[in-house]
């Protein structure tokens, strides 16, 4: 099985030994460096249809990276697009649901799925309404954040309310509702001019017992602020 290992606490690589006939599959820019003894491949994970859910509902890309150990053992340097910290998570008897553009890399055994909610939900009802990547099968994956990460352990009759931009990935065994402000009451328009005035923008309201994983930086705001030149 690869063996995954983070290298730095902040804005790492991911360091991937695998023995031979070890194959892991990662984003199609990640692989910064690879020995001579291991293949680099370009394939759709799951098949076409699968590549296009990804690829529409979460901005990922279309062929994924392959890398297989196939002459021999072999090391492998991996990063994510934005620089942040890398969090490895096992899959198995838990399942994660991952957020877009959190996905590094994953050992084989690993399946990635999307699933559709309501957008009316959403909007009106303050539950589901997006496009989520949930894993499957067995084995490990690699997810980033932007910034620093911490793990947030959820339990009964203790709610957590994230930003939905600050939020990496969480246990699919956790209840959630989505909405535009933290408020439970004043109708669709009023929670609408709540959010802007209040500048919290989407929240998630995670409830049962599960992890979420969080990072400290926001993406969105990152870039509103660069474009506007840090203004």
């Amino acid at each position: 099985m690869p063996v995954f290992t983070v290298t730095e606490d902040v804005d790492p690589f991911l360091h991937v030994a695998l023995s031979r006939g070890d194959t892991i599959y990662c984003e199609s820019d990640a692989m910064v460096m690879m020995e001579a003894t291991l293949d680099l491949k370009g394939k759709m994970k799951g098949g076409i249809g699968s590549a296009l859910m990804r690829t529409f509902a979460n901005g990922e890309s279309f062929f994924q990276q392959h890398i297989e150990a196939v002459r021999g053992d072999g090391d492998c340097l991996l990063s994510p697009t934005l620089p942040g910290a890398m969090q490895i998570v096992d899959v198995g008897p838990n399942n994660y649901i991952i957020s877009d553009g959190a996905f590094v890399a994953a050992s084989s055994g690993v399946d990635l799925k999307v699933r559709t909610q309501s957008v009316g939900n959403a909007l009106f009802a303050q539950s589901g309404g997006f496009f989520v990547t949930e894993t499957g099968g067995r084995g490990q994956v690699v997810v980033s954040g932007f910034g620093s990460m911490s793990v947030l352990d959820v339990e009964p009759g203790k709610d957590a309310i994230i930003d939905n931009s600050h939020v990496v990935c969480w246990d699919s065994t956790l209840r959630y509702e989505i909405s535009i402000t933290t408020g439970n009451s004043g109708g669709f328009l009023g929670n609408l001019i709540n959010s802007q005035t209040s500048g919290e923008g989407v929240v998630l309201r995670f409830s049962g017992k599960g992890k979420v994983y969080v990072c400290s930086r926001n993406r969105a705001a990152f870039r509103a602020w660069a474009q506007t030149g840090g203004r």
